[in-house]
């Protein structure tokens, strides 16, 4: 299974995960995409150039299952309708289902420039974090990301979201568990969900990365969901 972080994070946000049970039933590959924790792409970053390192990550490894965190969900969407790619599954944590949920990465169409963003964004952060330590552990990540690579993606996922329909490109492209805490979800997600037929499971009391701060309550969805096993209590 890979595993694929959401907006300028890397894939540190998964380690919690390799703890858990989940990562005795599966290989669990978390990978580094180019500008969050891999050198940067030469070319303008893209929805459809992470794509395409996702697809070439997957055949190489042979992988069927993919792991997406937010914004990435739409990259495994795009790496699952590649040619020869191995992606039948997508697992996706709280991916981008309708526009409103690029809340963080299209805010970067609002600025001229990379470094313009960078400061704003992590500025933004800076208020959050006061009071969530997960946050906290976001905005550092988010410190060491590619600026430019930061902002092309961010202008993209919100063209992207803005002309196409996330959630439609999400189930059109594979298998499909979403996983989500209502809490964190913005109102027009959570219509869209109710009036689309996914495999869905709840998680409760989880943040937006409830890899980080739910490890073992994913893992038992996961589990759950493709094993039909036991699930820890809540």
């Amino acid at each position: 299974m890979l595993m694929v972080a959401g907006f300028g994070d890397d894939a540190s946000m998964f380690a919690p995960v390799l703890n858990t049970e989940l990562a005795e039933k599966f290989h669990l590959l978390p990978l580094n995409l180019p500008g969050f924790g891999a050198p940067p792409l030469p070319a303008p970053t893209t929805l459809e150039q992470l794509a395409d390192v996702v697809a070439n990550a997957a055949r190489e490894y042979d992988a069927e299952l993919i792991m997406a965190h937010s914004v990435a969900s739409i990259t495994a969407s795009l790496a699952a309708r590649r040619n020869d790619c191995p992606i039948r599954t997508i697992v996706s944590l709280e991916g981008n289902i309708t526009a409103e949920d690029a809340y963080f990465s299209g805010a970067a169409a609002d600025y001229d420039g990379p470094e313009a963003f960078r400061v704003a964004f992590l500025a933004r952060l800076d208020v959050m974090a006061v009071k969530s330590p997960i946050i906290r552990r976001y905005r550092n990540v988010v410190s060491h990301a590619d600026p430019r690579t930061l902002w092309e993606l961010g202008c993209d996922a919100r063209a992207f979201s803005n002309s196409k329909r996330p959630g439609e490109v999400l189930r059109a492209a594979a298998e499909v568990l979403y996983l989500y805490n209502p809490d964190n979800c913005p109102q027009e997600t959570l219509d869209w969900l109710s009036h689309n037929p996914i495999r869905r499971a709840v998680l409760t009391n989880a943040s937006h990365w409830a890899s980080v701060d739910q490890p073992h309550l994913l893992s038992d969805r996961i589990l759950a969901a493709f094993l039909a096993g036991g699930s820890r209590s809540e």
